[in-house]
């Protein structure tokens, strides 16, 4: 089946704010950006870019910056979500498109969302899984606050330092890399015991779930084969860089319709306050037009559960139809 899928996306490779970004795409109609996250690339939205497509919508899956085929830049530094709007809006007008809906996963999701903070009038609706928007501390930079709250063993933490992680990696070949980390079914938060690496502290699972074959895992560890994962990284390492430059947006709303995903077996959902924050009202304060969906799965949802996020995906799109 995924192989006639895959023959009817089409790929390319598109210019936008200084960089080439490579493009999964897919039908026609209204735009829909897809947006992966870590460790992943476009194809993680391959059920949902045909999904969407054969119900009139034209799926845009990019790889984002430092992923797969597209460029990655070498600094850190290069990794804001400043950088990752610009991309996106690049994506936009390359289309023509004035609006698009957009989904995101992940650090997917955390680009939807600052893309929808910064540039309201080009997002016509947000679909975000697993991560929300959380309001930026006025006083602490993020690695120091995830420092005290979780110790040197988060996984945040041992991404900061350049070459730390990529090491760690390098010990094992790219598809148990994959397994550890697209099969997560720990519950807390991703934080290894001292001394330890977050990559050795994750469990390989002998046993595929039946979401998920080892051809589908091996076209991941192909492609990061190539890559490597220094520009996936780089994302936490722009984290106290991005606290910097969101400065300006202290205290502000997003004003787009979003309906946000979460699976209840996600990392820290129960354990570190997640589920009440989702469901609290500093959340809704921040996201006023906000729907809360709460699934039965964990982090990886959309191919997890890709029948049920489609659908949760296309009832949302929907909605607008009558615009």
């Amino acid at each position: 089946m995924s192989g006639v899928i895959m023959s009817e996306v089409n790929h390319q490779r598109i210019k936008t704010n200084g960089i080439w970004i490579h493009i999964a795409e897919q039908g026609t109609g209204p735009l829909v950006l897809l947006l992966h996250g870590f460790p992943e690339i476009w194809y993680s939205w391959r059920h949902q870019i045909t999904h969407l497509a054969n119900h009139g919508y034209h799926a845009v899956a990019p790889d984002l910056r430092g992923y797969g085929d597209s460029d990655s830049p070498l600094s850190p530094n290069s990794y804001t979500v400043l950088h990752l709007a610009g991309d996106l809006i690049g994506l936009l007008d390359h289309f023509g498109e004035q609006q698009a809906f957009v989904v995101g996963a992940d650090w997917g999701a955390i680009a939807g969302w600052y893309l929808s903070l910064f540039r309201p009038d080009r997002v016509k609706g947000l679909v975000t899984l697993n991560v929300p928007y959380f309001p930026r501390s006025p006083n602490s930079k993020p690695i120091d606050s995830i420092r005290r709250l979780f110790g040197e063993g988060s996984h945040v933490f041992q991404f900061q330092e350049p070459g730390r992680a990529e090491r760690a990696f390098a010990r094992y070949d790219y598809l148990t890399v994959m397994k550890k980390f697209l099969l997560i079914v720990n519950t807390d938060d991703l934080v290894a015991p001292p001394g330890m690496e977050i990559v050795d502290y994750l469990e390989t699972p002998s046993l595929l779930p039946p979401w998920i074959t080892e051809e589908e895992l091996q076209v991941y560890a192909d492609t990061f084969l190539e890559s490597g994962f220094t520009g996936p990284l780089n994302y936490y390492r722009a984290m106290d860089l991005n606290w910097e430059y969101l400065a300006p947006w202290q205290g502000s709303k997003i004003t787009v319709p979003t309906k946000f995903i979460v699976g209840d077996k996600d990392i820290g959902f129960e354990t570190i306050g997640t589920k009440e924050y989702v469901e609290g009202d500093v959340f809704k304060s921040l996201v006023p037009d906000l729907e809360v969906v709460i699934l039965d799965g964990h982090h990886f949802l959309h191919e997890e559960k890709a029948q049920q996020v489609s659908h949760e995906i296309l009832s949302f799109l929907r909605k607008f139809s009558a615009d």
